[in-house]
């Protein structure tokens, strides 16, 4: 996500997206963050400098899973799969997301 941008408040929400993008099945880092810029409708451009350390991060707490293989370009490319504890911290993490999104709109609407 571009610095300065609206998309700073997101930050924390980085490993959240990633693990529901990972719910799509393997996919290697380039393709996360093809699917995160197409489905957000340009609104969510996550940098390789961003990106590829959340992966790592995810990888160091055993959230995902990574093997290397062959993209479709032909490339060697590292595959990244969500884990059972990755789907359980998704679900945590997408919990605490909506409370604080509904407490936010509360406080905008009230203000």
């Amino acid at each position: 996500m571009a610095p300065g941008s609206d998309t700073d408040l997101l930050a924390g929400t980085l490993d959240m997206l990633v693990l529901r993008t990972l719910t799509l099945g393997a996919l290697h880092g380039y393709a996360v963050a093809q699917h995160l810029d197409s489905t957000s409708k340009g609104a969510l451009r996550v940098q390789p400098g961003s990106l590829y350390p959340a992966l790592e991060r995810l990888l160091g707490k055993g959230l995902v899973t990574a093997r290397w293989g062959t993209s479709p370009t032909g490339r060697q490319a590292r595959y990244y799969t969500i884990t059972a504890s990755g789907r359980r911290m998704l679900a945590q993490k997408t919990a605490a997301y909506e409370r604080v999104t509904r407490g936010i709109a509360r406080v905008l609407r009230n203000a």
